[in-house]
């Protein structure tokens, strides 16, 4: 009996230190609570957060708002061509209409109302862009995503409550699942991440994080590092200081690459610069000024005197420097490229005799031809006008169009680039391409295209008259719309020198017997005049006594006439338009 009473007491003895075993164990298991939980008032819970919300950042060209995305589709009008963005990367199309033009003023209307993705992923209608600005007033910099870094999913966390206790696990498996679960917790909540954990930085590598304090400093470290700024002050300091630089392109009206032919550019870190040509030194400074902007100084001798602006940074890499300056005075833009090619000249006479044909007077198109099909008609009615700072204009009765061009040489081609306006008529979306120019002459720019569609070619044609123009010049047409009425001088430019005020207040009339008289109604001023013709051109000389006589005692081609507006110009050996001499009937 004695032998059981032993047994059972053994046996007894033996589960309660099991339990009390078990008991211990498990309150042990409690209180090893890490000691760098988290809650959600923690900074590291807060850059999970920011790393775990929804980006908003890659369509910024569009809404203005890091802290919110679009949800396609959307239509937007870009510098005045309708689109349709279905896909993130329809997005770089925006941009690339942007950088097609660098001297227009980009433009983009979005069709609203839009829908965006918050940074919580919850949605909210706009109805119009004050509704869409005051949205992206509330994005704060601490508010944008965290975009240098992503997790390696699957995330494992364990939750505590107040006491310290453990009560589950939590697996995460995406960064909207992070985003709730890190949204949702209370006051009194408690997590610690189940380390290690793997992120994958910028670079694309990974790393292995086994600790609060490492994750907090990495993701940290990361937005320190992320450089949102125009272009890296440092890494553009130390390009431009490393070797000698050369003017690979110049745009002042025309191509003035030439003038800088022979000259080696080497810019200093204390802000002095040297251009050497043909070993005689000229000094000069630089600087970046007002947010971000190259400025140069070589003095007021020319040519160098060109280059002295502040000029704002397009592009800046080891190999190129991509540079424009918007004039205050009459808004046109320059255009300045240092290249690591040296600048030996060449021949830019096709290129700006094609900006001096093109910007003088007005043209018409006489043909548009796509795959075949002649559109000629859609454009009968309009007269286009491209001004030398890249804008253009074609004006009906009803309806004016606006627009973009550029012109450069490509692989020795010249290209003439056109951007319309669509919004109001979409057939100038035919004129909307790079152009190849085949021909160009004070009369005639023949151009063409291979289709990006069935690969036929299109075929693009500017004239001096509308469409169904009659053929060779009448002299005796010009006479007469000369005698019919009174006339001022619209402009008159000498050598590209504006002299229209020496003429200003004076009225010309011209007679039948080849005499002119100009009259301020104080004065009267007598000439002589005379039309004629050779070949396919005008000749118009007139000679004035004095006062005004500055303009005459030329020989003058008629370019472009009509009942109204009459334009006359004289070249140089070179085939450059010297004068411009516009009459205009009062």
């Amino acid at each position: 009996m004695k032998k059981i009473y032993f047994l059972q007491f053994f046996v007894l003895l033996f589960i309660s230190i099991t339990l009390f075993s078990c008991q211990k164990e498990e309150k042990e298991y409690i209180d090893e609570t890490p000691a760098d939980t988290l809650t959600a008032s923690s900074p590291l819970t807060g850059l999970l957060l920011r790393t775990a919300q929804n980006p908003g950042s890659y369509d910024d060209i569009i809404d203005g708002n890091s802290c919110a995305s679009l949800v396609l589709p959307i239509t937007v009008v870009v510098n005045g061509q309708q689109l349709t963005i279905n896909t993130p990367e329809d997005i770089l199309l925006i941009q690339q209409i942007f950088n097609q033009f660098p001297n227009d003023t980009d433009t983009l209307e979005i069709a609203f109302p839009i829908t965006l993705d918050l940074f919580d992923f919850t949605q909210v209608v706009v109805n119009n862009q004050g509704e869409l600005d005051a949205l992206a007033a509330t994005c704060g910099v601490n508010d944008i995503e965290i975009e240098c870094l992503d997790f390696v999913y699957p995330i494992s966390f364990f939750t505590y409550n107040s006491d310290q206790q453990q009560t589950g696990s939590v697996v995460v498996n995406s960064d909207l699942e992070l985003f709730i679960f890190l949204q949702g917790l209370g006051p009194n909540d408690f997590i610690s991440l189940d380390f290690p954990i793997s992120v994958i930085l910028a670079d694309g590598s990974t790393a292995e994080v086994n600790s609060n304090q490492q994750l907090q400093t990495l993701i940290a470290n990361c937005v320190a590092n992320t450089n949102n700024d125009p272009i890296d002050i440092s890494q553009f300091e130390e390009d431009l200081t490393t070797g000698l630089w050369y003017v690979e392109y110049f745009f002042d009206d025309y191509d003035e690459t030439d003038n800088y032919a022979g000259y080696e550019f080497n810019f200093a870190l204390d802000g002095t610069a040297q251009a050497v040509n043909s070993g005689t030194s000229v000094p000069g400074t630089w600087a970046l000024v007002d947010d971000f902007k190259f400025d140069i100084f070589f003095g007021t001798n020319s040519p160098l005197d060109g280059l002295d602006e502040d000029w704002e940074i397009l592009e800046a890499t080891a190999e190129i420097i991509k540079l424009k300056h918007i004039s205050g005075s009459d808004g046109s833009t320059d255009y300045l490229t240092f290249g690591r090619n040296p600048n030996t000249g060449g021949n830019n006479t096709e290129l700006n005799l094609f900006i001096e044909n093109l910007s003088t007077g007005s043209w018409f198109v006489n043909l548009l031809e796509e795959n075949g099909t002649d559109h000629t008609a859609n454009f009968n009615e309009y007269e286009f006008t491209f001004l030398r700072n890249g804008s253009a204009t074609a004006v009906s009765n009803n309806n004016t169009i606006n627009g973009f061009w550029t012109a450069e040489v490509n692989n020795g081609n010249l290209d003439f680039i056109l951007n319309f306006e669509t919004v109001t008529n979409n057939n100038f979306a035919e004129l909307n391409d790079d152009w190849d120019v085949i021909e160009a002459t004070q009369s005639i720019i023949r151009l063409s295209d291979v289709s990006g569609g069935g690969g036929g070619t299109d075929n693009l044609t500017f004239g001096r008259e509308p469409n169904g123009g009659g053929g060779g010049p009448d002299p005796q047409e010009l006479r007469d719309i000369l005698q019919s009425g009174t006339w001022y001088i619209e402009k008159y430019l000498d050598d590209g020198d504006d002299e229209t005020s020496d003429y200003t207040g004076y009225d010309f009339t011209f007679f039948g017997n080849e005499t002119i008289l100009a009259t301020n109604g104080s004065e009267n001023v007598d000439g002589i005049w005379i039309v004629t013709v050779t070949g396919q051109e005008l000749n118009f000389e007139f000679d004035m006594d004095s006062p005004i006589n500055g303009a005459d005692n030329d020989e003058y081609k008629a370019l472009q006439y009509s009942p109204t507006s009459v334009t006359f110009i004289t070249r140089n050996s070179d085939g450059n338009i010297e004068d411009t001499l516009i009459f205009k009937k009062n």
